[in-house]
């Protein structure tokens, strides 16, 4: 089911990057970019003899991916752009029981329900970042819930659980740290599902690695000892380090939570100004995670820019919500940050945006929602300051800022306080900006 998603939506690739992929190096591309944290013996020997098959596996458990994610859909990508064949492994029965890697308390179990959406929720964003119908290398998705939906517990026993003591279990260092806290049955079989997915996979697949972050090497060299005890082969272990921020904070989060890939759940403006915002000492680690551009080309642009950190995360913003969203999208993130933050934004700006920008626009100012029939009747612009909003405290105080020339509706001046504000004035049928001068911004939301 998921193939032919992909067949009917891969987005098309120029004959061009194929030739540059031929020619980049997997290993090296990631020493230069800093994405190399541990890695089996031998790799590099195994990549060089042509073209190849790796994986990484995403559990369901979020309803979208987050752009913690996106460091590893980088390594796939890079890996398919160096000629090899990317697998991505949609955890359908993983995400039923919960990774405990690294987690300080037993996670909460999400429904069947909850993680089907999810899972075809996340199946749908990775045909914009991989190519899946393209070349013999073109990318392919898997469902581990396959490998066991027809196994009973007690061929689980004998297949799977035979394999690997529990002391070597035990010896991981994520089981380790939960040994006091306490680590159900449940989430303690967890690696031993990680395990058997890389040997179906090698079986199935040819896969012959298996790539995450450094906190999912135990469950990944897991999988090599899967290979090696029930197959009698050699098959290969890759990690990134974990992606923090300068300030300690995890990758992913701000202020108000993750970040995410969803436009619906993480506005396009936002994911544009978290990119923006970003701490000057994080600018060298995040252009090398996540653009496109070439070593010579970052090293030019840092080159450039190394007394002006704010072009260079002006040129990273464009690259990733273009690649995420869309052109469109990143365009309107940036009208909107014209909006709201340069007081010299003409009323052009204003009218360039569409509906869903506009309303990006009210949830980043204070917004007031007026009936739609009231404004239709038409609002002196005297009580839509003082009574309808917050912009100013009193009548008094709104017809003093009218004859100041301070007020304006939708970037016009108001040159009157017998001013009727009515429909003609809403934008998109629902949106007007009100300003008391060149930085008190208000929407006001007809409904």
């Amino acid at each position: 089911m998921y193939l032919n998603i992909f067949a009917q939506n891969s987005v098309k690739c120029s004959l061009s990057i194929y030739k540059i992929a031929n020619k980049m190096n997997f290993l090296e591309e990631l020493k230069w970019r800093g994405m190399l944290h541990n890695a089996t013996p031998g790799i590099e020997e195994a990549l060089a003899s042509g073209s190849k098959s790796a994986y990484i596996g995403f559990d369901p458990t979020a309803p979208s991916l987050t752009i913690g994610n996106f460091v590893q859909i980088m390594l796939l990508k890079l890996f398919q752009l160096s000629g090899h064949k990317p697998i991505v492994l949609m955890g359908g029965a993983t995400g039923r029981v919960g990774d405990p890697s690294f987690k300080a308390t037993e996670r909460e179990l999400k429904t069947y329900e909850e993680l089907d959406n999810n899972l075809a929720h996340q199946v749908k964003q990775f045909n914009k970042f991989l190519e899946f119908g393209i070349g013999e290398n073109k990318a392919e998705m898997v469902n581990n819930l396959n490998f066991y939906k027809d196994m009973n517990v007690l061929d689980f026993l004998r297949d799977v659980g035979k394999t690997i003591t529990v002391n070597y279990m035990l010896s991981k260092e994520s089981v380790k740290q939960r040994r006091d806290s306490g680590l159900s049955f449940t989430e303690f079989s967890y690696q031993l599902l990680q395990g058997y997915d890389f040997q179906r996979l090698y079986e199935d697949k040819g896969v012959i690695m298996q790539m995450g972050g450094s906190d999912q090497w135990g469950n990944i060299t897991t999988g090599t000892e899967f290979i090696r005890k029930n197959l009698g082969k050699h098959a290969f272990a890759l990690t990134t380090p974990l992606l923090t921020k300068a300030d300690g904070s995890k990758f992913g989060k701000s202020e108000t939570g993750n970040i995410w890939l969803d436009p619906e759940k993480t506005s396009p403006y936002k994911f544009y100004q978290f990119w923006l915002n970003a701490d000057d000492r994080d600018l060298p680690k995040f252009i090398r995670y996540f653009t496109l551009k070439s070593r010579e080309e970052v090293e030019a642009l840092e080159a450039e820019h190394a007394t002006n950190p704010n072009a260079l995360k002006r040129i990273l913003s464009e690259e990733l919500t273009t690649r995420v969203h869309s052109k469109e999208a990143f365009e309107a993130a940036k009208l909107v940050s014209e909006l709201l933050f340069n007081p010299k934004a003409s009323k052009e700006t204003l009218l360039h945006l569409d509906e869903g920008s506009l309303k990006t626009v009210s949830e980043e100012v204070p917004s007031f929602y007026v009936p739609f029939e009231k404004i239709e009747q038409g609002i002196n612009i005297i009580d839509l300051l003082a009574d309808e909003t917050d912009i100013l405290k009193s009548k008094g105080d709104a017809r003093r800022a009218i004859k100041g020339n301070a007020i304006a509706i939708n970037k016009d001046k108001i040159k009157g306080h017998e001013t009727i504000i009515g429909t003609e004035s809403l934008l998109h049928g629902k949106y007007i900006m009100v300003e008391n001068g060149k930085k008190n911004k208000r929407m006001v939301v007809a409904g």
